[in-house]
């Protein structure tokens, strides 16, 4: 579905690729034009009520996203990005419990594979330290389930941004975005 989404601008929105969950190393840029792009992209997947969540989700996202980069802001700015960012939880909460729950997800081919490769490298490590292997020595490929999980610092630290932003100015203060699209100026020239 994203890849029947029009380009946007020279630098803007660019073609995304025929599988985006299977885009490897990504740029800021790519992240953000996913978020962009993920409503029309991800419209009706779901049944309702689900698929009214996912919008809410991903509309309060690209909002918050688009308050926290603004290159000036006001105190009315801010007050929005707060109000915002306790939408955003709240939704995120609420997807969580109501839309995730319903849903059995598991590990991706991608992520079993990676799974095996450090269990390997842990058993041939202990190997070599002389320790016994802990598991069976050729386990069956299964896919471990997955859960949305609300408790990492990436989520905990979004309820930060105001007040950061408060101490050090906009996030394009600290950003190398703006870099990268002068430099992208100056060699076309």
């Amino acid at each position: 579905r994203f890849a029947a989404i029009s380009t946007f601008g020279v630098d803007t929105i660019r073609r995304f690729h025929e599988n985006v969950s299977e885009m490897k190393k990504l740029a800021a840029r790519d992240f953000e034009d996913i978020l962009q792009c993920s409503i029309p992209a991800f419209e009706g997947l779901l049944p309702d009520p689900h698929n009214k969540r996912l919008l809410k989700v991903l509309y309060k996202l690209a909002e918050w996203h688009a308050l926290a980069k603004l290159r000036l802001h006001t105190e009315e700015t801010l007050a929005r990005l707060e109000v915002v960012t306790r939408e955003l939880g709240q939704a995120m909460r609420d997807f969580r419990d109501n839309t995730c729950s319903a849903y059995k997800t598991f590990e991706t081919p991608s992520e079993i594979a990676a799974r095996e490769r450090r269990k390997a490298s842990e058993a041939k490590k202990a190997a070599a330290a002389g320790k016994p292997a802990t598991g069976k020595a050729h386990e069956p490929r299964s896919k471990v389930p997955k859960t949305l999980n609300l408790a990492t610092y990436k989520w905990h630290a979004l309820g930060d941004y105001v007040s950061t932003i408060r101490l050090f100015g906009p996030t394009d203060n600290y950003s190398t975005q703006a870099v990268r699209s002068k430099l992208v100026q100056v060699t076309s020239h």
